[in-house]
Order: structure tokens, then C-alpha cells, then sequence
């Protein structure tokens, strides 16, 4: 993969801001940064002292000599100086989603300077950036001050923060990324909010966490833009590219330290290995969604803290669609099985989840049920399995008061810290590899990513799953996961028994 970012921006001749946190942030996240500046600052910890625009034939050469040999995945744009910066920069990224191979993503940070004349307050720069850039933008990230000199919305709440986003699209942007470093509400708190508009439907997410007390921030914007684009380029999808951001400007603030006599610069980290920076994934029934307002759907209600699993390595984890191969998986010693029935009769699924309770019991294992959690406590079942799209369906409240264990997949971070809000009984990390039992384009993690999920999550119980067979069996297990679940390993072996026994092996070697 093309791991390439091209950063279109002005330099802080400070350190802080501009291509140099840019690039910083960048090689944090394992991509390759190149750069067209658009404007030499001076500027230091105390302020601005002149902006020194670059003429658009100097960044037209820089541009060309990038394209003709280093072409990017993804395109970080900053400050752009002026109205002919902007209409140049249009037509070149025009020419690049047309003609390249690959086109493309944009992400676009517009960056105000309020000591040297706000860049936003000019109409005839807002109006080139509403007619020229913003259609060619994948993802603008401006924040709250931002937001408003460019829509003229003042951000008083989340109605007006939705609103904002939504011009800002109906301009031509597909993704809007609100920073609400500058937005105190609720009192203490950094909430920041992202509304997708893909392929694949409009999607919206609010993250959230208490305000990091600290005078040395600069850069935030700059940096939070570059890890965004870097996680694009190495094909996260935006919600994990936000959450990601986030963590990192949240660790880099409790590092930042102060270099000359005003505002220090934000730190420039590494990926984000402890769960504290995280920000909480905001939702109906959450403490901040309460605070927000937020609605919740039909009767929903959050519960949080279900009964923990009896060992947190759940080892081999067999998931089946027949009583014939429960059994036979248990009859073998396997102690944890997921019954994934589809397209069974309600008579058929009920006989078949009251038979796996007794079968479960008969040979001292741990069956989960798949989605129907109304039958698995009907039939005083072990645990249920959900996906992330059954959470807001199922009564959480009765899964929870019933005694069953209860566990989540997920696909990437973002879904990871969603499911954390419920303190589930275990947490399942997948597709780690292609799999034929279902479609999970733009959803396959690799063992790059299980390797970072494991350790975020360490309180949980945590398995692997999705493509998983012998062969691979050992080097998923070697992340430290708890658990590798297989679906056709078993079922499709030409000696079942034997493959037990091999893929137990496999993953026991490295406990």
C-alpha cells in the first residue's frame, strides 16, 4: 500500500505548528511525509510575527516535482495563504482525482491566524474555498472557531454543531470533522464530532473526554489533521482515523511542555498505547449523551458491567451452525462454542438452543448463542454473542439481571471503545484475515492492528476471529490474544478430531 501523505501547508518557524508538527505526526503513525509549503511564518511560543505567503509558482514546482515521483494516498492541506493559493491548490487536486491511477483523499484543516489577520474573515477566501476546495474535500477538521467564521453558525449546542456539519457538506465536503477544544460543553469537557457522509450511508460519531488542563497546545489542529490523514493512508477507516487522533492529541497534551516564554507545542507521541487517552465513545444512555441530549432509540437502555467468564483465556473457540457439531467440538474437549444459527425457523431455533444449554451442561463447556438473546435466557443459556448492530435492539438490562456473559464483536477502535462502554464479558476482534462466511469489506484488521487491540484491552478477555485456520492459528495466538475462533477449521477438515487437537496445540504454545 501506498503509505505516501503530501502536506500542502505553511511552516511555524517555531517547531509547533505547520509541516514541521506535520511531519512529526506523520512518522508517529509509520507513513511518509512530503511537503509544499505555502507560506514561511514568523512565529514563536508567543505569537505571529508576519506571514510570508509563498508565490503559487513555487508551490506549483514543488507540487509537480512531488507528482512526477511520489505520488500520495492522501493529501493533508493546511494554511492556504490566499485566494490564488487556494484556486491553484483547486485545480491541481482536481487533475490528481482525475487522472491518477488512485485517487486521492483530501484532507483539509483550514487554519485561521487571528494575530495576523483572521485568513478565514476575508469573503472572497471563504467564498474560493466554498467554490473551489470544498468539493474536492474528503474530510475538513476545523474547530470551533473555524467552523463558525466558515458557515456562520455559532456553536452553541449540538443542534448547531449538526447544522454547521451539514453546511459545510451540502458545500461539498463528504466528511466534517468538528474539534471542540474551544466548544466548553459540557463545562470540563472536549467534545468533538464527526459526520460521515460515504458510500456506504451517513454515519455520525461524538467522542468525548474530561479537558486535558494545559497551557501548551499548539499545533493541535495541525497535528490531529496529519495522524487523520496518515490513518487514511494506511486504510483505517475515518472512525478509527478520529478516534485515533484523538488519543494521540490527548497523550501529547499530558506530555507537552513548554519551549520559550508563551505556548508550548502539543508532544509528539507515538501510536496511542494506554487506554486513559482515549476519548469515551459517546452514545444514547451514556452519562455524556444524557448531557448532550442525545435521544435514545425505541425502549433503549444501557447497561454496563456484565458477569465476568470464568478464566479470561477462552482458547480454542468453536463457531458452529448445527447441534452436530456443537457436540462434537464439546464431545472433544473444546470448553468454549458459539451456536451461529442463520435462517432456522423460530420452532427450529428454539429446539436448537435448548438442546445446546443441555449439551453445554452434559459436557461442562460454555455455549454462547448467537443474536437471540431472547431464547438464550428464555433456556438459561451460559452467554449470548452480539454484533455492534444488535446492541441498540437487545434488552441489555434483562442479558444483564439474567446472569448470562455477555460478548461483542468488533472491527477496528472505534467499535473497540464502543463496546467497552458495556464492560462486556469478553470482546471478539475481527475479521482478522479474509473469510467466505461473510462480507467484511473495509473491515479485515491484520495482525497490526491485534496487536495494538490486545493490550488496550487487557481487562477483557479478548478473541480473535475471521479466516483464522491452522496455519495461522499460532501467529494470531502469539499476540497475546486470549482466544482464537475458528468457524470452518473444524467443520471443513478432512479429520476434525485431529484438527482439535492441532489448532489447540497452536494456541495453547503460547501461553
Amino acid at each position: 500500500m501506498n503509505h505516501v501523505v503530501w502536506t500542502i501547508a505553511g511552516s511555524d518557524s517555531g517547531g509547533g505548528a505547520g509541516i514541521q508538527a506535520d511531519i512529526k505526526a506523520m512518522q508517529s503513525f509509520g507513513v511518509h511525509g512530503c511537503t509544499a509549503i505555502t507560506a514561511l511564518t514568523a512565529q514563536n511560543s508567543l505569537g505571529v510575527e508576519a506571514l510570508n505567503p509563498i508565490s503559487t509558482d513555487v508551490i506549483e514546482s514543488q507540487l509537480l516535482a512531488l507528482e512526477s515521483d511520489m505520488k500520495a494516498r492522501v493529501i493533508k492541506i493546511g494554511m492556504l495563504a490566499n485566494v490564488q493559493q487556494i484556486q491553484l491548490i483547486s485545480e491541481h487536486l482536481k487533475h490528481y482525482k482525475a487522472t491518477w491511477p488512485v485517487a486521492p483523499l483530501v484532507v483539509y484543516d483550514p487554519v485561521a491566524i487571528a494575530s495576523s489577520g483572521d485568513l478565514l474573515t476575508e469573503e472572497d477566501t471563504v467564498s474560493a474555498i466554498k467554490e473551489c476546495l470544498l468539493p474536492l474535500v474528503d474530510v475538513i477538521t476545523p474547530n470551533t472557531h473555524e467552523t463558525q467564521l466558515l458557515t456562520g453558525i455559532y456553536l452553541i449546542g449540538p443542534s448547531a454543531v449538526i447544522e454547521a456539519a451539514q453546511k459545510l457538506q451540502s458545500w461539498g465536503a463528504k466528511a466534517v470533522l468538528i474539534k471542540g477544544g474551544h466548544w466548553d460543553y459540557p463545562s470540563g469537557y472536549c467534545i468533538d464530532y464527526c459526520s460521515d457522509a460515504s458510500s456506504y450511508g451517513s454515519n455520525e460519531y461524538w467522542l468525548g473526554n474530561e479537558k486535558i488542563q494545559t497551557p501548551h497546545s499548539h499545533g493541535t489542529g495541525c497535528s490531529m489533521a496529519s495522524v487523520i490523514a496518515a490513518c487514511l493512508a494506511k486504510g483505517y477507516p475515518l472512525k478509527d482515523a478520529f478516534i485515533l487522533a484523538k488519543a494521540y492529541i490527548n497523550q501529547g497534551l499530558k506530555a507537552a511542555v513548554r519551549y520559550g516564554e508563551g505556548i508550548g507545542p502539543v508532544a509528539q507521541t507515538s501510536f496511542p498505547d494506554n487506554l486513559d487517552d482515549y476519548p469515551q465513545v459517546i452514545e444514547a444512555g451514556s452519562w455524556l449523551g444524557d448531557e448532550l441530549d442525545f435521544e435514545q432509540p425505541n425502549e433503549f437502555t444501557m447497561a454496563a458491567g456484565f458477569t465476568e467468564c470464568e478464566n479470561k483465556r477462552l482458547g480454542l473457540y468453536a463457531v458452529v451452525d448445527s447441534l452436530y457439531w456443537l457436540e462434537k467440538c464439546l464431545a472433544q474437549g473444546v470448553k468454549t462454542v458459539q451456536l451461529r444459527m442463520k435462517n432456522a425457523s423460530e420452532e427450529e431455533l428454539e429446539h436448537a438452543i435448548a438442546a445446546a444449554v443441555t449439551l453445554g451442561k452434559k459436557y461442562d463447556g460454555n455455549v454462547y448463542i448467537n443474536d437471540h438473546w431472547q431464547l438464550a435466557i428464555k433456556h438459561g443459556a451460559y452467554g449470548v454473542h452480539l454484533g455492534q448492530e444488535d446492541l441498540l435492539e437487545a434488552n441489555l438490562v434483562a442479558i444483564k439481571e439474567s446472569g448470562m456473559r455477555l460478548g461483542i464483536s468488533t472491527h477496528g477502535f472505534y467499535e473497540m471503545l464502543r463496546a467497552h462502554n458495556y464492560r462486556p464479558s469478553y470482546m471478539a476482534f475481527g475479521a482478522i484475515y479474509p473469510t467466505t462466511t461473510k462480507d467484511m469489506t473495509g473491515q479485515i484488521q491484520g495482525l497490526e492492528k491485534l496487536k495494538r487491540f490486545v493490550p488496550l484491552m487487557s481487562d477483557y478477555p479478548t478473541v480473535a476471529i475471521g479466516g483464522i485456520d491452522l496455519s495461522r492459528a499460532g501467529e494470531v495466538a502469539a499476540t497475546g490474544v486470549g482466544s482464537v475462533a475458528v468457524v470452518r477449521a473444524i467443520s471443513e477438515a478432512s479429520d476434525y478430531q485431529q484438527a482439535i487437537a492441532d489448532l489447540q496445540m497452536a494456541i495453547n504454545s503460547n501461553e
